[in-house]
């Protein structure tokens, strides 16, 4: 099987290069040739390279997309801090441009194309969706000139793993293209890392497509292709010129673009509002770290005691929490709100919660003697059979030369003019 895409190109009787990139006919046989014009309701856009084949869609402002209206109310602040461009929260609707491309395979370099690239926009009544499409590479010049016009009003891009993949390939091909990459310089939002952030803990997959399924509660229909098969489908067109078996990948690139927009505006009221009664147990709690991690100590507390105050908080992730919460609390200088929860982790033979009080007492309570019982009790409990090995290896240096320190500061003292 050729391995790239210029190989794949070759196999298929397309010149790579500066001649003729035009395909070879199809093999003789039964006519099932189906240009890509009569199975999509689009159309050809002329630009200073040539002509592009694009299919636009309009939802009105407000069309319910799962759970969400497609729609851009929410504050955005909190994003904007977490990508780390102030520029986000200062966007307004019409500049940003949510994008997401289908492509030859997922190796990237120069020899990946994107034959598909969908984008999305808010404009006075609703939101704008285009999707160019290569029907031949030869008309990828035209293609990045007509999408360039798109991205004219844009100053926010929003993608799903757009930063590691989709903007580095678009810039790749502008470059090959001898053209200036129009995203460049763009503020990015990439909803994939905010995406690990808040729902790692209760889903087992933050794929686009399962996000848009139990978070938007959005459900495909049988009309959509899976990813996997996408790239194939594009090679087979370009051999056979029938294009009715891409129709699926032109509605799976819509939902993508449709549920980035909706999952954008979901997040952006998540974060502003993780109080509000309807928000998972799990969530608060990664809401709670991801505000902790943006210096919001008071709010990230708050959020963290709702979360402890649920029954359904998992045994282990409700450990976690309250060992940061106990951090939080010192960190704020509420030390009695830590050392309440440092006694409840003890009590469930926590060996940090034990260590923790034994230098609480040392440093704050100023006993030694209830320290050494701490740590004492801390070193018992790692000697213990059946404690993991790695745990022993953290902590009882640790405890051994604390206990040594404490034994001397309670050993007597010689009395005056006794040897010492």
């Amino acid at each position: 099987m050729p391995s790239s895409l210029s190989d794949r190109l070759k196999s298929l009787g397309v010149t790579v290069g500066a001649g003729d990139l035009t395909p070879k006919p199809a093999p003789s046989g039964p006519a099932r040739r189906a240009p890509i014009e009569q199975v999509m309701e689009g159309r050809i856009q002329e630009t200073p390279l040539g002509e592009a084949f694009v299919v636009e869609q309009h939802y009105e402002l407000g069309h319910a997309h799962g759970g969400r209206n497609l729609a851009l109310t929410a504050p955005l602040n909190l994003l904007a801090e977490w990508a780390g461009d102030g520029r986000i929260a200062e966007c307004a609707a019409p500049g940003f441009t949510f994008l997401d491309t289908e492509t030859t395979g997922l190796a990237g370099g120069g020899g990946t194309l994107a034959f598909m690239v969908g984008v999305g926009r808010f404009d006075e009544t609703g939101f704008h969706l285009a999707q160019y499409f290569l029907r031949d590479p030869a008309e990828e010049p035209a293609m990045l000139s007509a999408l360039e016009s798109f991205l004219t009003p844009c100053q926010t891009l929003v993608t799903f793993n757009g930063k590691s993949f989709d903007v580095p390939l678009m810039h790749g091909r502008y470059i090959t293209n001898l053209a200036p990459s129009p995203l460049a310089g763009l503020a990015q939002l990439d909803l994939l890392h905010l995406a690990r952030r808040l729902w790692r803990l209760r889903l087992p997959s933050r794929a686009l497509g399962y996000l848009e399924e139990h978070i938007l509660g959005e459900t495909r229909t049988a009309d959509d292709t899976p990813g996997w098969l996408i790239p194939e489908l594009y090679f087979d067109y370009l051999r056979s010129g029938d294009a009715r078996p891409l129709k699926g990948v032109f509605y799976h690139n819509a939902m993508d673009i449709l549920s980035l927009a909706a999952l954008m505006e979901h997040i952006g009221h998540l974060l502003a509002d993780p109080l509000n009664g309807e928000t998972h147990t799990l969530d608060l709690v990664s809401i709670a770290r991801l505000h902790e991690d943006l210096g919001y100590l008071d709010l990230a507390a708050q959020i963290y005691e709702r979360g402890l105050a649920q029954d359904d908080l998992p045994p282990e992730t409700r450990r976690d929490t309250a060992r940061r919460l106990a951090r939080l609390h010192r960190r704020r200088g509420e030390l009695p709100n830590a050392v309440s929860l440092w006694w409840q982790a003890a009590a469930d033979r926590e060996v940090y919660a034990h260590v923790e009080l034994a230098k609480f007492y040392e440093h704050q309570h100023k006993d030694p003697g209830e320290a050494l019982k701490w740590t004492d009790a801390a070193l018992a409990l790692i000697r213990q059979p059946g404690t993991p090995r790695h745990e022993r290896i953290q902590w009882e240096d640790d405890l051994l030369y604390r206990r040594a320190r404490l034994e001397r500061r309670l050993a007597p003292r010689p009395a005056e003019g006794e040897k010492s």
